[in-house]
């Protein structure tokens, strides 16, 4: 709270929206990110199971698309509700600052002064900025002032739930490839190649976004997904086609 404080003394109120719509991008970006990845080791996960258990393309295939959809339609569910709720509580917040508003217009206005003198203006400034914002746009000055609410912005959830369902299916493309493609005996060895790069760059992608150095979280990603690998195929391994029949 403190820093957004003083970022929002610090900079005019165009800015800090523009600042805020960056933000929101990026957040956009690094949830991509995350649904790639997730697409990338559940799915290749999968498929290398079963490919320890057999030669046979069609398990694998079947074990393939059948995760791609599954894990495609459950991250879009989630997202879904996910944002819904969100969308509502920030519709309730703008129906709720709309009629404050309406009701005690007067009220609200010395809030405003009162938030932009506790952000280090003046009593002169803090009044003429919050004057001069309400006679603009009351709505969007209190929302943004109060709520760090952007009245245009409102989250979308099918727009988040199509983002979610396309990065996983994109993630989970390769893996499904990488087993498919290849002769039979260079299946495995070639998946764990194509899936341990997918993720170091989804791992420096994703590092790059949050604003940390790339190497720690990329090698988390890289071992996180080898080690998923190995458990998988060695189970796959283990059973063999004793259960595939």
């Amino acid at each position: 709270m403190a820093t957004q404080e003083s970022a929002s003394a610090s900079s005019p109120h165009p800015g800090e929206q523009h600042g805020e719509g960056l933000q929101s991008r990026l957040n956009w970006l690094r949830a991509g990110v995350l649904g790639a990845n997730d697409g990338i080791v559940s799915t290749a996960a999968l498929v290398v199971g079963v490919a320890g258990a057999t030669t046979a393309v069609a398990p694998v295939l079947l074990a393939g698309v059948a995760g791609l959809v599954g894990g495609a339609v459950s991250m879009a569910l989630g997202e879904y509700v996910s944002v819904s709720s969100q969308r509502d509580s920030e519709r309730a917040l703008i129906a709720k600052e709309t009629w404050e508003l309406e009701t005690m217009p007067e009220e609200e206005l010395a809030e405003l002064e009162e938030i932009y003198r506790a952000r280090g203006l003046s009593p002169e400034t803090a009044r003429t900025v919050a004057r001069e914002l309400t006679a603009h746009d009351p709505l969007a000055a209190h929302l943004d002032a109060e709520l760090r609410l952007d009245p245009g912005d409102v989250a979308n959830p099918w727009a988040a739930a199509g983002a979610s369902a396309v990065s996983f299916t994109i993630g989970a493309l390769l893996p499904l490839l990488a087993i498919l493609l290849p002769p039979a005996e260079l299946r495995i060895p070639v998946t764990f190649i194509a899936v341990l790069l997918a993720l170091a760059l989804t791992g420096a992608v994703g590092a790059r976004l949050g604003g940390s150095h790339w190497l720690r979280p990329t090698l988390r990603v890289v071992v996180g997904g080898a080690l998923a690998l190995l458990a998988t195929f060695a189970i796959g391994s283990l059973l063999g086609t004793d259960v595939l029949g």
